[in-house]
């Protein structure tokens, strides 16, 4: 896109918290001499969240470290708390900017306020300029040869693989031109407690744009091991990236490029991960509907029990299952889960509890720091097998298995589940088996709870929940 040169814009930063290799950020300091970073906490988004919430204290510290390196350059951050559909066109005016730019966000609510900024802009016969920024292809940029969206995974990888080059992966140099940001300073930003907020712990994510750095740095020390290591929780194997890959402290260009120059076993399975992150998005991009319903539709109005109790039981780590309990201690205890764990709780949830998925995607929704609706909506669903994956529904974890197979030790579950710290590795995942309470320090039942149901006979319960439901379907 050429656009002519203008005195004064802005750039409303959203999911894209990070002075360098920001798509909107270039268009408009390439085409204006005066450039004013905006942020807008949005009360829309914020009037929904509990008053202690990781994710909006990861966005401050974000943001505080972003302003800091704004005054380096003589210039400061808006910081606006509203509605952002009444505070963008506000500030435009106030401004008396030619162009609000900002980059592309996909989830549905964030389309339409989108759409309805645009709509009030032009009214004032301000441009308002959108550009690509979160992911290396969007919409319908990949496509089967029908035409038509990919909903399996692999194919869709396939060409996302045939189509990448060295262009799409290639960085917006920002840096030569943060001399035409606005010079002037500004109030500073709202305290967490101004915004409604408590301060969270998040210095174990590391926020900001330096964080996304040495977070990312420490990764490529072990990226070359990340297929080996990625699926055990009681090891340091993922990228931890997501946080930073959800706010965009981190570009994803940077992030696919370096895994794409490296290769290897380790560099090409974390690219596969990337890649899922897009393929959910194009799959939310071109089925709004499955924020809220089952991608497959013969699967969603699936009759789920919902017992409440063990959805509590779920919420709160007392299954009697200890990889499921571990794994949700994880969630509730510090806002982040081990993908692996992910799956097995997900799983659990639907296949052992049948308890309706969306009830668990809303659970994480709340609770996860890294949060993505596209991401959260796809890993559930693949989970429930009610989505776009392409195995079948009778795809059961077992979490006892699972437990033995991917934290044979017991370490996960030891640090999240301390009571049964001294149970030795064979017992631990599953210590209600052999009776091992009677010389334990820890009573299973009373310290630790026995297990809400018996993994096999609601393994058949969920395997006929699903029969049953392809056959009321079919024509």
């Amino acid at each position: 896109m050429t656009l002519g040169k203008s005195d004064n814009v802005i750039v409303w930063f959203r999911r894209d918290l990070r002075l360098f290799d920001h798509a909107a950020l270039y268009h408009a300091l390439t085409a204006s001499l005066h450039v004013t970073v905006v942020f807008i906490f949005d009360t829309e988004i914020l009037a929904q969240l509990p008053r202690q919430d990781r994710r909006v204290a990861f966005i401050w510290h974000s943001l505080l470290q972003l302003r800091a390196e704004l005054v380096t350059h003589g210039s400061d951050l808006v910081v606006r708390y509203g509605k952002a559909i009444d505070e963008i066109p506000r500030l435009a005016q106030e401004r008396k900017v030619t162009a609000v730019y900002t980059n592309h966000d996909y989830e549905p609510a964030a389309i339409a306020r989108d759409a309805d900024v645009a709509r009030q802009l032009a009214g004032l016969g301000i441009a308002f300029h959108s550009f690509k920024d979160q992911v290396i292809f969007e919409k319908d940029e990949i496509l089967t040869q029908a035409g038509g969206m990919y909903s399996v995974f692999t194919p869709y990888k396939r060409n996302w693989l045939a189509k990448v080059s060295d262009t799409h992966l290639q960085s917006y140099p920002v840096q030569p031109y943060l001399l035409h940001l606005a010079k002037f300073t500004g109030p500073g930003l709202p305290s967490l407690s101004e915004l409604g907020f408590d301060e969270s712990d998040v210095d174990a994510f590391k926020p900001g744009m330096d964080g996304g750095e040495v977070v990312f740095e420490d990764f490529c020390k072990r990226i070359t091991h990340y297929h080996q290591t990625r699926d055990f929780p009681a090891v340091k194997g993922p990228s931890y990236l997501s946080v930073h890959l959800r706010f965009g402290t981190v570009s994803i260009r940077e992030l696919a490029r370096t895994a794409w120059r490296i290769g290897g076993d380790g560099a090409e399975t974390w690219l596969s991960e990337l890649i899922w992150r897009e393929f959910y998005q194009q799959i939310l991009w071109h089925r709004p509907d499955v924020v809220e319903h089952a991608f497959k539709p013969e699967y969603d109005a699936l009759p789920f029990p919902n017992n409440p109790d063990y959805y509590a039981a779920w919420c709160e780590g007392r299954t009697g299952y200890p990889i499921v309990d571990a794994a949700m201690r994880q969630l509730n205890q510090t806002g982040y889960m081990h993908n692996r764990l992910r799956m097995i709780a997900a799983s659990f949830l639907v296949k052992d509890l049948l308890v309706d998925w969306r009830w668990g995607e809303r659970y994480f929704a709340e609770t996860l720091i890294d949060y993505d609706l596209a991401s959260n909506n796809g890993g559930w669903q693949w989970a429930a097998s009610t989505g776009c994956d392409a195995q079948p529904y009778f795809r059961i974890f077992n979490p006892v298995t699972q437990s033995r197979r991917f934290d044979k030790e017991g370490k996960f579950i030891r640090r999240y589940c301390p009571e049964l710290a001294q149970l030795d590795n064979k017992v631990i995942h599953a210590p209600w088996l052999l009776g091992a309470a009677k010389a334990a320090s820890c009573k299973i039942g009373k310290d630790y709870p026995l297990p809400i149901v018996e993994h096999a006979t609601m393994r058949l319960a969920a395997l006929a929940l699903f029969k049953d439901a392809r056959h009321t379907t079919r024509p």
